[in-house]
């Protein structure tokens, strides 16, 4: 599943090619989304400029002179700038199609993304309830500490919840809680502020690190365009069972956590 570094990596690739291009057409081949495709979200795009492309958690907001395109990928979508459009394949849903003749593909095999048309898109239904971003200014050990405060849940959830940080996902949780050497499963209000310092600053650098390797590629995620992410390479503890930690040789060690699979080492991690 695309989560937030692989989201980066594309906006940031979308930016210099669909900003301040003027989307002719929409062509919506498939509704049936994760949620139905607004009925009037071809209309209220066309003929409007791109204005910027945005990120908030896990999904990409496209601004146009008329309102905001809300678009998540999913398990397995993609987004593919064409220059040259070719002929859509199966799972190619949707076309934004720019004036210069190039245009925008999305392709979701599973079909869990969605598109959404917002003309407020910061109180729309699926962003205004997020807490602040993980690369931003608002996310302190000291909010951490305040939100966590008699928590007893398992820091791993914790930090899952787009309700208290926005867009950390499974794999970098695992990552980011073994690089600050906190064992995922120790509850949340439990933690002192100095490792939530720790941990902070773990978040931070293992998202700038994917997001700089062009994201994690395990099974269906490429960036806008078409090329795979790289920090699969660097991956410390995530889908590395009975391997040795390459901090003290001990085997990693994997669980499920409220549902998901949870790898951490023992001995590194407390």
């Amino acid at each position: 599943m695309p989560e937030l570094p692989e989201v980066e990596t594309t906006r940031r690739g979308l930016i210099p090619l669909v900003v301040g291009e003027t989307i002719k057409n929409v062509s919506v081949r498939e509704r049936r989304l994760r949620w139905p495709i607004q009925p009037y979200l071809a209309e209220r795009l066309r003929n409007q400029s791109v204005t910027g492309v945005f990120r908030r958690g896990k999904y990409l907001l496209m601004s146009t002179t008329g309102g905001t395109l809300l678009l998540h990928l999913g398990m397995s979508g993609s987004l593919r700038y064409l220059a040259s459009p070719n002929q859509p394949s199966k799972h190619d849903h949707v076309d934004l199609e720019f004036s210069s003749g190039a245009l925008l593909r999305f392709n979701d095999p599973r079909r869990f993304g969605s598109l959404h048309f917002s003309t407020e898109p910061e109180t729309h239904w699926l962003l205004k309830d997020m807490g602040p971003e993980p690369l931003g200014p608002l996310f302190t050990p000291e909010y951490l500490r305040s939100v966590s405060k008699g928590r007893r849940v398992a820091i791993k959830q914790f930090l899952m919840n787009a309700r208290i940080v926005a867009g950390v996902g499974n794999i970098y949780a695992n990552e980011s809680l073994f690089r600050a050497g906190i064992h995922p499963n120790r509850s949340a209000g439990r933690i002192s502020c100095k490792r939530l310092d720790s941990l902070v600053r773990a978040v931070r650098a293992v998202l700038n690190d994917a997001i700089t390797a062009g994201g994690t590629t395990l099974q269906d995620f490429v960036g806008s365009d078409g090329r795979p992410g790289y920090f699969q390479l660097s991956l410390d503890v995530y889908d590395k069972a009975g391997e040795g930690c390459r901090r003290c040789a001990t085997p990693i060690t994997v669980r499920t956590i409220g549902q998901r699979a949870t790898y951490y080492c023992p001995r590194c991690q407390r």
